[in-house]
C-alpha cells in the first residue's frame, strides 16, 4: 500500500514539476516576444510631418516611437531584460520581478495607445503604435503570470543543487572519500556527496 501511494505522490510531483517548466517557459517567451515586439515597433516611423516651406518644396520629417516618446524604447528593452532574467531567479525575487515586467509592459502598452490618438494633422501609421500597444499588453501577461505563480517554478540550475540525503553513511574516521578509494569516491558522487570533503 505504501509503494502504491509514494508511487503516485512521485507521479503528482513529477507533472507538478512539468507543469512549472512549462509556465515558466510561456511566461518568459510572453515577456521576451512582448517586449521585443514593442522594441521594433518603437523603432518604425510612427509619423510624418510634413513642413511647408513658402515656395520651396515641403519637407517630410519622420518620427518614430522613439522620437515621440523617448522613455517607451528604454522600458520596452528593461522589460526585455527582466524576461530573460526571470529564468536566473528563484522564489520572492522572481515574483517582485514579474510584478515590475507586468508594470513595465503596462507603460509601453499606454505609450503605443498614445501613440494610436497623437498626431491626428501629421501622416500617420497606425500599425507600429498598434504593434507596440500588443507586444506591451503580451509582455505585461508573461509579467503577471510569473508574479502570480513564478514562486513555484524551477530554478536555473537546480537540478544539479546538492541534497542531502538521511540515508547517506557518516565517515566515522573523518577523512575525505577520495582518500578511502576509487570505489568509494564513485558511490559518493552516485549520493550526491563531494568525495573532496571530509
Amino acid at each position: 500500500m505504501s509503494d502504491v501511494e509514494t508511487g503516485g505522490a512521485t507521479t503528482t510531483d513529477g507533472a507538478s514539476a512539468d507543469r512549472g517548466r512549462r509556465e515558466l517557459t510561456y511566461a518568459v517567451l510572453l515577456c521576451l516576444a512582448g517586449a521585443g515586439l514593442a522594441c521594433w515597433a518603437a523603432t518604425r516611423t510612427w509619423s510624418v510631418e510634413v513642413i511647408a516651406r513658402g515656395t520651396l518644396p515641403p519637407t517630410r520629417q519622420d518620427r518614430s516611437g522613439a522620437d515621440l516618446l523617448p522613455w517607451l524604447s528604454a522600458l520596452a528593452l528593461v522589460a526585455l531584460a527582466g524576461g530573460g532574467a526571470v529564468l536566473a531567479t528563484r522564489g520572492w525575487v522572481r515574483r517582485l520581478l514579474g510584478g515590475l515586467v507586468t508594470l513595465l509592459g503596462l507603460a509601453v502598452a499606454v505609450g503605443g495607445g498614445y501613440g494610436l490618438v497623437a498626431d491626428p494633422g501629421a501622416e500617420t501609421h497606425r500599425q507600429w503604435p498598434a504593434f507596440c500597444l500588443l507586444g506591451g499588453l503580451v509582455a505585461a501577461g508573461g509579467g503577471l503570470l510569473t508574479a502570480r505563480r513564478g514562486a513555484g517554478w524551477p530554478a536555473m540550475g537546480a537540478r544539479y543543487e546538492r541534497t542531502v540525503r538521511a540515508d547517506a553513511p557518516s565517515r566515522p574516521d573523518g577523512r575525505p572519500t577520495a582518500d578511502r578509494g576509487n570505489r568509494e569516491a564513485w558511490d559518493a558522487l552516485d549520493r550526491g556527496e563531494d568525495p573532496t570533503v571530509s
